[in-house]
This record gives structure tokens, C-alpha cells and sequence, in this order.
């Protein structure tokens, strides 16, 4: 119990720096929580017992979203009130455990201000691993820099790759870090060496990026990137394989040769 307890120090600790616009101190908690040694946390069990298979985690839903409420140190599971089971989780197994059904987390929601929420997205970014996915809250945008040479020498690369269909592209500002150019790439195959050839493209393309610009990819596959969603809803390809492909439409009836007819 002293390692378990002593454990959920860090969490207590970055939890405390968190408040509104604190974006370093947020990503410090997430941190924790995705360190084995840091991360573990009492988990509010609505039904069941620890380890047995009927066992359901809690539920709050705020502003339309779901989150399973839990506490961070027994301390805190005493003042919450909590009189049924818990279980002790580490963060990154729940945070895997939780976020492909779109479930957050929400610490402390009986300490004074309402403990802190995490939604989903940033249970995933635990669970796939923080530093492969921006820090959000994220602004996304149509990309205002003009380097039509990439552009340019992309498509005609992604022309020559069989395995893409179509590339789209985002100017991505994340809460914490630089600014940054996403090209998505919409496969037809995710075989290995289909991924290959996609990779081999943007290398080879990559060489006509102005010095300085941070370039990244992401597969338009993606279900949960917000990237993703926003470039599916937003961002029209500028290059598109089959658009490319496509063939002229015929002329309208009434119009030039229509061909022989039978009487």
C-alpha cells in the first residue's frame, strides 16, 4: 500500500498546478499519469468489485460528454464520501482501458472547484504515447504559407505511388509547442509495403520544404485524430488520384456526334 500510495504523489502534485490556461501544467499531469511509477489512481466503481468480471467503472456526463470519476490518493477517496468498492489502476492501462469509447477521466470531482477533467483525446494521447500527438486544445487551419514547389513535387510523387488516393493538408497550432505543416494521406492499402511506398514518398518530397518548416503526416484512416476530422471536414484534397484519373464528361444531348441509332 506505501508503493501504491507513495505512487500517486506526482499526480497529486501536477493536479494541484492545474487552472485555467495553464497548458505546461496540464500536460505535467497528463505526464504523470502516463508513468507507471506516478500514474496510478483509485477508480470509483459504480457496480461490482475490484477484479471481478461484473465490475463497471462510474459515470459523469458533463456538457455531453462521458467521464469515469476517480480519485487520486486514499486521502482523497475518504473526503469524496465514496462508500462503495474502488480499484486501483495505472493511468496509462486505463487511459487505454477508456478512450476507444470516447470515455475521459475526471479527477477529484468532489474537491472544491470540481476536481479536473480529461477528455478522451488526451486519453488517447496517454495511451498512444504523449510526445506522437499535439498538445491540444488545438487551432487548425487551411495553411497559409505559399511553397508551391512542395506542393507541386508531392503530387507528382503521390501520382507515381499506387497505394494513395489523395493528399489534403492543415496548418496545425498546438497549445504547447511550434506550429506545424500536417499532410494526410488517404491510402487505398495498409499493407506493409504499401505503407512503405507512402513513406518513400514523402522522403522523397520532403526535400523541397523550406529550411525551418516542420513538416508531419497523418493517415486520414484515423478515426480519432483531430487532425483528421478536421482535414475530412474542411481541407479538400490538392491532390486526388481519381479526380485526376476521371474522364471527361460527354457532350450533352443534342450536342455534336451522338452515334448510330436504329430505326
Amino acid at each position: 500500500m506505501s508503493a501504491s500510495h507513495s505512487g500517486s504523489v506526482g499526480v497529486e502534485h501536477t493536479l494541484r498546478q492545474v487552472t485555467p490556461g495553464r497548458y505546461d501544467a496540464y500536460e505535467a499531469l497528463l505526464r504523470a499519469l502516463a508513468t507507471p511509477s506516478s500514474g496510478q489512481i483509485w477508480m470509483l466503481l459504480w457496480h461490482g468489485q475490484a477484479g471481478s468480471p461484473d465490475a463497471q467503472y462510474g459515470n459523469m456526463e458533463v456538457e455531453g460528454f462521458h467521464y469515469a470519476p476517480c480519485v487520486t490518493s486514499a486521502q482523497e477517496l475518504s473526503a469524496s464520501g465514496w462508500n462503495r468498492s474502488y480499484e486501483l489502476v495505472d493511468g496509462l492501462d486505463l487511459a487505454r482501458t477508456l478512450y476507444p469509447d470516447h470515455y475521459g477521466l475526471w479527477l477529484n470531482p468532489h474537491a472544491p472547484g470540481g476536481g479536473v477533467g480529461i477528455p478522451w483525446l488526451d486519453l488517447r494521447r496517454i495511451a498512444t504515447g504523449l510526445d506522437r500527438q499535439p498538445a491540444g486544445p488545438l487551432r487548425l487551419t487551411e495553411p497559409g504559407i505559399e511553397i508551391p514547389e512542395f506542393y507541386a513535387l508531392l503530387a507528382q510523387n503521390a501520382h507515381r505511388t499506387p497505394a494513395l488516393r489523395s493528399l489534403r493538408r492543415a496548418w496545425v497550432q498546438p497549445a504547447l509547442g511550434a506550429p506545424y505543416l500536417a499532410i494526410g494521406l488517404d491510402v487505398y492499402d495498409t499493407s506493409p509495403a504499401a505503407v512503405d511506398s507512402v513513406r518513400a514518398m514523402m522522403q522523397q518530397s520532403v526535400g523541397a520544404v523550406p529550411e525551418g518548416l516542420p513538416v508531419s503526416t497523418v493517415a486520414l484512416t484515423d478515426d480519432y485524430d483531430p487532425v483528421v476530422i478536421w482535414m475530412r471536414a474542411n481541407a479538400r484534397p490538392f491532390y486526388d488520384r481519381e479526380a485526376h484519373a476521371a474522364p471527361a464528361p460527354a457532350a450533352g444531348p443534342g450536342y455534336g456526334y451522338t452515334g448510330p441509332r436504329s430505326y
